[in-house]
C-alpha cells in the first residue's frame, strides 16, 4: 500500500504519494482551507488518487505557535522562554515576571497566546511567585493550555490550583542557578500543540485532522534533514547539509553532519542547538518582522515600498503573486528571511557547521519551488555575497527541494520505513544537480 504523506501548512497543503520502497509517485499541492482544512486535503488526496494510502500527516497551519512566558525574574523567563521557543516552533509574544496583577491578567489576555509557559523557582527554591501565578491563572479563567515547567517541589501544589484548565507538567526549565534545562519543556509545548490548540485554532470543525496529525512540520522535517545527512555521507559529500525552509508564518533552519565509520553512519546533529525556528520571520503573517530585521542587520535601509508589500501580505495571509512584479517582491522577501534565519542558526551553533562549511544547501518553501531559474539565480547569488553566510556556503551545492521530501521523508522514519526514506532523499535531493 503506498503511502500519502501530507504536511497542511499556514499556506498550502502539500502531499507526497510514496511507495513502499521509497519511490516518489506523485506530488501535489492545495491552498490550506481554513475553517475547514481537510477540504484542502481531500484535494490533495484526489489529486493524488491516494484514497487507499496510508496516511501520514504533520502540520504548521494556524499562523504559527504563540506562546506566552509568565515568570519570576524578568531575563532569567525571557531566556527561558526563547530557549524553549526555539525548536517547538513558538514565537514568544508575552513575557511577564514577579506576581501577576489585574493589569498584567489583561496584558497577557491582549497578546492572544497559543500555550502559557509558567516557570518560576530553581527546584527546592523560591515557590511563592510560581503558586501565586498558578492561582491568578485559575481564577482569571487563562482557557489555553498551560505548561508547567517550574520549581518541581511546587508542581503538585500548582496543579491543585490549576485544576479544571488544561496544565501538561514537565521538568523545571530552570533546576539550578544558571542552569537552563529547555527539552523536557519543548516536548510538551508540542505535546499540547498537537492535542489541543492545532484543534482549537479554527482548522476544522471535528476531530478527524487532530486525529491524522501525528507531529509538527518542524519535528517531521527534522528528522528528514538528519537522514539526509546521513545519505550524503554515505554518497562520499562534503560538509553539512543547511537547509532553510522560508514559510508563511516562520523560517526555519536546520543543519546535520554525519560521518562514516565503515558500514555505520553516525550523525551529529543537536536537535536543540542544530534547529531554529524563526517565528517572527514569514512569508505572509510575519513578513514585517522580514524587513523590521533587515533594517536592523542592514540589509536594507528602510524601503517603504517593501515595508508597505509585506504589511499587505501580512493582512492577507492568502495573498498569491499574480504579475512578474508582485513575484519579484515575494523572492526578494524570501532571500532576507534565509539570510536573516541562517545567520541567527550561525551565531547559536558559533558558526559552525564543520571545519568543511555547508556541502548541501537546501532552499524549501513554496516560494522557491515555485520560482523560476532566473530568480532562484539571484537568490543564489544573493546568499552567497552575504559577507556572514559567504564563508559558510563558499563550496555548498545549492537545491530546492521542488518535490518537497524532506517532511515525508522525516514522517517516514518516525514510523520505522528508513530505507524508504533515504531512497527517497536521494533521488529527490542527492542525486540531482545544482538548480
Amino acid at each position: 500500500m503506498p503511502l500519502l504523506c501530507l504536511d497542511v501548512g499556514s499556506t498550502w497543503t502539500k502531499g507526497a504519494l510514496v511507495s513502499p520502497d521509497g519511490d516518489l509517485l506523485g506530488t501535489a499541492q492545495h491552498e490550506t482551507t481554513p475553517p475547514e482544512v481537510l477540504d484542502g486535503v481531500a484535494a490533495v488526496t484526489s489529486a493524488l488518487g491516494a484514497a487507499e494510502a496510508e496516511v501520514l500527516a504533520c502540520s504548521s497551519a494556524g499562523g504559527g505557535l504563540r506562546l506566552a512566558v509568565v515568570g519570576q525574574e524578568r531575563l532569567v523567563s525571557a531566556e527561558a522562554g526563547y530557549r524553549v521557543a526555539l525548536s517547538a516552533g513558538a514565537k514568544v509574544v508575552h513575557v511577564s515576571s514577579g506576581d501577576l496583577d489585574g493589569a498584567g491578567i489583561r496584558a497577557l489576555r491582549a497578546d492572544r497566546p497559543d500555550i502559557v509557559l509558567l516557570v518560576g523557582g530553581t527546584d527546592g527554591g523560591d515557590q511563592r511567585v510560581l503558586l501565586h501565578n498558578a492561582r491568578k491563572l485559575a481564577v482569571n479563567r487563562i482557557t489555553v493550555p498551560i505548561v508547567l515547567a517550574g520549581n518541581a517541589e511546587a508542581r503538585d501544589e500548582a496543579l491543585a490550583l490549576l485544576a479544571g484548565r488544561s496544565v501538561v507538567a514537565t521538568d523545571n526549565v530552570l533546576p539550578d542557578v544558571g542552569e537552563l534545562a529547555p527539552g523536557p519543556a519543548r516536548k510538551a509545548i508540542r505535546a499540547a500543540f498537537l492535542s489541543h490548540v492545532i484543534g482549537g485554532k479554527g482548522l476544522s470543525r471535528g476531530p478527524r485532522f487532530r486525529s491524522l496529525v501525528r507531529t509538527v512540520t518542524p519535528d517531521a522535517v527534522l528528522t528528514g534533514v538528519s537522514r539526509l545527512a546521513g545519505v550524503l555521507a554515505r554518497e562520499e559529500e562534503q560538509g553539512a547539509v543547511l537547509v532553510v525552509d522560508v514559510g508563511g508564518a516562520t523560517t526555519d533552519v536546520y543543519s546535520a553532519v554525519s560521518t562514516v565509520e565503515g558500514e555505520r553512519v553516525t550523525t551529529v546533529a543537536l536537535p536543540a542547538d542544530r534547529r531554529t525556528v524563526e517565528g517572527d520571520i514569514g512569508m505572509r503573517w510575519s513578513a514585517p518582522g522580514i524587513v523590521a530585521e533587515a533594517v536592523v542587520e542592514r540589509l536594507v535601509s528602510g524601503s517603504e515600498d517593501l515595508a508597505a508589500a509585506a504589511k499587505h501580505r501580512a493582512a492577507d495571509v492568502d495573498f498569491i503573486p499574480s504579475t512578474d512584479e508582485e513575484s519579484e517582491v515575494d523572492l526578494r522577501l524570501a532571500s532576507l528571511a534565509a539570510i536573516l534565519a541562517v545567520r541567527r542558526h550561525l551565531r547559536l551553533v558559533d558558526g559552525q557547521l564543520g571545519p568543511r562549511g555547508a556541502g548541501l544547501l537546501v532552499l524549501s518553501g513554496g516560494v522557491f519551488r515555485h520560482a523560476t531559474a532566473d530568480g532562484l539565480a539571484r537568490v543564489e547569488e544573493t546568499l552567497r555575497a552575504d559577507p556572514i553566510l559567504r564563508p559558510v556556503l563558499r563550496t555548498a551545492r545549492v537545491v530546492v527541494d521542488r518535490d518537497y521530501v524532506l517532511a515525508p521523508a522525516g514522517l517516514l522514519t518516525d514510523v520505522g520505513r528508513g530505507e524508504a526514506a533515504d531512497r527517497l532523499l536521494e533521488s529527490s535531493l542527492v542525486q540531482v544537480t545544482s538548480r
